[in-house]
Order: C-alpha cells, then structure tokens, then sequence
C-alpha cells in the first residue's frame, strides 16, 4: 500500500514554505517534523519549495561545523571567562605554552635546585639564580615568529596587531615561566629571599630581547641577550671572591636590573608599530630592521 493511501493528511504548501524559512511555530512544526519523516510525497513538495542555494550553504555549514576542532579545557576556560576565541585558540597553540615545553622547564629546574644544594658553596644559589633569568626569555622567544612558531600560518591571519599578539603571548609565557619559576624557588627555602634575586634579570632579558626584536629580529635578539647575560656572569665570578654573591644578584645589580627593564619597556613602546610591519612581526616575516 502506498504512503497517499496510509496518509490522510499532508502538509500544506504555506507551511512547507514557513518550514523551509524557519519560522513555522510549534505546534505544526512538531506535526510537520513528524509527517515528513514518514511522507515520500511530503518531502518532495518539500525539496520543490526549498531554495539549492541555501541548501548548499547549510549543508557546507554543518560540514564546517562538525570538521572544526572541539577547544581543549584551557581554551574553554579562556573564553568563559571573556577572552576573544580567536586569541583564545592562539594562546592555546602557543608552543611553549604545551605539556612538552612545560615539563622540560619544570625538570630543568628541579635539577637546577638539586645542584644548588649539592653544591652550596656561597649565601646564594648562584647555578640557579645563573639558568631561572634565562628560561622566561627562551620561552617569550620561541612563542613567536615564523622561524620558531609552528603556528605562524594561522597567526598571520588572525584579526590581531602584531604587537598585541605578541603581547598577549608574552604575558601568558612569563605568567608561566614566572610561576614555574617561583615555585622552584620555593625549593631553596634555606636562602631566604637571595633565592628571588632571579626576578628582576628575568624581566631584564626579557624585555631587552622584546625590544631589539623590532631592530635584529625574534632569533637573533634574544640569543644576543642570552649571551650578554652568560658573559656578564662570566665575568662577574671572574671577579668575585670565592663564596661571594656575583655582583648581578647584589642589591647594586639588583637595581641596575630594575633600570634596565624600565628602559626596556619603554624603548619597547616607541618602536611598537615596527611589529605590525612586515619587516619585522607582523605578518611575522621574522626578519630583521628594514
């Protein structure tokens, strides 16, 4: 027997039209759901009165939809609590921002605090407070630019500045490598507060490698600051009695670090809009000055 003998009642044209266009209300929505899942004839009236176009689009929608990646719990959590998603997937993709890296830092570390009790031998953790400056300023640099970041195809489309996102990734780098940091520190309770004399170097390289950035480049920027700073302590235990605190960990060095990052930001604002430049981060060539 066929469905025009079982069916007594089909759905008229005017409410396959509201269908098609969403604005049939219930209850002959319900009514119109449930006979067009049983009614050959139903849906071809149906597909007559539809438009292909807009068929086609929905039908690409959903593609769209269900191919699009499901954000993780941290990226769920940033935009639950305000931040755009695209900046939100972009801080998620931050290399130095996944388990890997992390776990390579916070074993670097623990191994760092091991040798510092191993080999007391001054009132300052001096191995430590040598490495803890330079891992905040290794992971700023490999966050960004298309040399380091695995990432910089879909970075260089977002709707972002450069010098925002390269802020952005910036305070979520050193909000991490701050904290692993300082949780290490708390390992070396015995020193007291020479064991924090890593902080003010740390925002030192930090910002000093941000700024030559907008001259030299995110490689080359940084591996100079790196190397000023291995130098400086070279030289600085060359000079130093034995047992005595290297001169960047005394009150004096401590000062002329705090100077030195206030400079940094500062030279770091005026040459912001060479990031949005593509010469230098935006659309994060990673080369140098023009």
């Amino acid at each position: 027997m066929s469905d025009d003998m079982r069916t007594t009642w089909h759905v008229p044209e005017e409410d396959l039209q509201a269908y098609v266009q969403g604005e049939l209300a219930a209850p002959r929505l319900w009514s119109a759901d449930t006979h067009l899942a049983s009614c050959a004839r139903c849906r071809a009236a149906l597909a007559e009165v539809s438009d292909p176009v807009a068929l086609d689009l929905g039908w690409e929608r959903l593609d769209a939809e269900l191919d699009a990646p499901r954000p993780g719990l941290v990226e769920a959590l940033l935009v639950r609590i305000g931040v755009a998603d695209h900046t939100a997937r972009l801080l998620t993709a931050t290399p130095v921002l996944r388990a890997s890296w992390l776990g390579a830092v916070a074993a670097v570390l623990m191994m760092t605090v091991l040798a510092s009790y191993s080999m007391r031998t001054s009132a300052t953790p001096t191995l430590f407070l040598a490495l803890a400056p330079l891992l905040p300023l290794a992971g700023v640099a490999l966050s960004y630019g298309p040399a380091l970041d695995p990432t910089y195809e879909m970075v260089a489309v977002t709707p972002t500045h450069g010098f925002r996102l390269l802020m952005i990734r910036t305070v979520a780098v050193l909000t991490v490598g701050l904290g692993l940091n300082g949780l290490a520190t708390l390992a070396l309770p015995s020193y007291g507060l020479h064991a924090l004399a890593w902080l003010l170097p740390a925002l030192a390289l930090t910002g000093t490698g941000l700024a030559l950035t907008a001259r030299i480049g995110p490689v080359l920027a940084p591996s100079l600051v790196g190397g000023a700073w291995v130098a400086l302590l070279a030289a600085a235990h060359a000079r130093a009695a034995s047992g005595a605190t290297l001169a960047p960990f005394t009150a004096t060095g401590q000062t002329v670090a705090a100077a030195v990052t206030a400079l940094a930001a500062g030279l770091l604002y005026l040459v912001r809009d060479r990031f949005d430049s593509s010469t230098v981060y935006g659309p994060f060539s990673g080369g140098g000055a023009a």
